[in-house]
């Protein structure tokens, strides 16, 4: 009987995201397509993310997807409940890397107990993560939480160097290029490459980012390794958990089709207090129906503007459930940042993108990837890359209101939908690529998938 069970049980997977909401969302995406596919799945990460990642768990997946808790030495610096990045004091931020940097003894540890098949973790963990698992002997895949562009771009950095790039509709700044540079010459000084094992993962889908793909994939077949594309890591709005949203909901409902504009900058970019007032203004001038999430809403806001714009607007502080207003009819634009979670949300329910790059190096590259395939409109900035009132409103009215817009909303329907069938093929054929990874490297007992 034993024999029997050893046979015939799931494969077992150790993930390990960042400590960031905005990396741990698509590893839990993955947890669950990856248990749909047979799999069993441990997702490890440190007491206060846990706390957010247990409400985010749907009881189908109880019994295949459990937690592991992830102890970060004791810090005088870093109190337990900032072991995460979420709402951490940029001041903070140098002790929270060196208790991270710090945590490979209990990792492995954790590594230990477990003895899983795979091993899949972020590709901005520190380096201990790559070497706990080949210590341990266990084949590890590392997860590239931004897009195919972005990694494509930071690998021919590294590996053509010398080489004009090849792609160039991307079309970056010299300032936005240099911030790049300077994070591939940061690798090179420690000694590190792009990327640490032979397989690296992507969530996205060639429907968005074929040729990206292709281009990525040929630069790491020449150094030995492998990317693997899971589909848009996307949650199913079945699958969702509402939580307090009924009010945001039931006032997305008074809105006529396509009247509102939906205005969220993700989990932990804060804009500066300039960049929300001229977005403020920009908002007022443009006369359109917003629905707009603020982390910090205190003082970041013009005087007066809430009782300014009355019914038409309406501003969440902190959190909104952002697939299912995405989802909504009566959303018709989405103004982001351009985190790669919010791209791939706003093209798999079909809302037009306004694109507003923040500070991180990858937003601009996924921003120019939403403009060339014709799902969004960046706004413009000055010489010191900085954006006005006139032209925000300019941009939003044409989404909003225009010819622009409605062409786009036909456009990047037909592709979402696109995308929603070729994430489920993709996503099979990445889940037999992981199982006979693992079959290669224990070939004992016959696993069910």
């Amino acid at each position: 009987m034993d024999t029997q069970i050893k046979a015939s049980r799931r494969l077992e997977v150790l993930m390990l995201p960042f400590l960031a909401i905005g990396h741990i969302s698509p590893f839990l995406e993955l947890a669950k397509k990856l248990s749909d596919n047979g799999f069993s799945i441990h997702l490890c990460s440190t007491p206060i993310n846990l706390t957010f990642i247990k409400t985010k768990i749907p009881t189908k997946y109880s019994p295949t997807i459990r937690l592991l808790q992830l102890h970060l030495p004791e810090s005088p610096h870093l109190p337990p409940h900032y072991h995460t990045t979420n709402a951490l004091p940029p001041h903070l931020t140098p002790a929270f890397d060196a208790t991270l940097s710090a945590a490979e003894s209990a990792f492995s540890d954790v590594m230990k107990a477990l003895a899983p098949d795979l091993f899949v973790y972020d590709v901005l963990m520190p380096p201990w993560a790559a070497g706990v698992a080949a210590s341990h002997n266990v084949p590890a895949v590392q997860f590239f939480t931004s897009s195919s562009a972005m990694c494509a771009y930071l690998a021919h950095m590294f590996h053509r160097p010398s080489t004009e790039y090849p792609l160039v509709d991307l079309n970056l700044t010299r300032h936005e290029h240099e911030r790049i540079r300077r994070l591939i010459g940061d690798k090179r000084d420690s000694g590190r490459g792009v990327f640490d094992d032979n397989v690296m993962a992507i969530s996205t889908s060639r429907e968005i980012e074929g040729k990206y793909v292709d281009y990525l994939g040929e630069i790491l077949q020449e150094n030995n390794l492998q990317v693997l594309i899971l589909g848009a890591m996307v949650q199913d709005l079945d699958l969702g958990d509402e939580g307090d949203s009924s009010e945001v909901i039931e006032w997305l409902g008074t809105r006529p089709e396509n009247s509102t504009l939906f205005i969220c900058f993700g989990s932990e970019c804060v804009p500066s207090k300039e960049a929300m007032e001229e977005i403020a203004f920009g908002l007022e001038l443009s006369q359109v129906n917003f629905l707009w999430v603020i982390r910090f809403p205190k003082g970041a806001l013009p005087e007066g503007f809430i009782e300014r714009v009355g019914e038409r607007g309406r501003v969440v502080e902190g959190w909104a459930p952002q697939a299912r207003i995405l989802a909504h009819p009566s959303v018709g634009g989405f103004l982001s940042h351009c985190g790669w979670n919010s791209v791939l949300e706003g093209v798999r329910y079909g809302v037009p993108i306004i694109v507003m790059p923040m500070h991180r190096i990858d937003q601009p590259v996924n921003g120019r990837l939403v403009v060339e395939i014709g799902v969004g409109v960046e706004v413009g900035r000055d010489g010191d890359g900085k954006f006005g009132r006139e032209e925000v409103s300019r941009v939003v009215k044409d989404v909003m209101g225009g010819e622009v817009g409605e062409d786009m909303r036909r456009n990047v329907r037909k592709i979402g939908e696109k995308v929603r069938v070729s994430s489920v093929e993709e996503m099979g054929v990445a889940s037999n690529v992981l199982a006979q990874l693992c079959k290669n490297n224990n070939n004992n007992g016959q696993f069910v998938l």
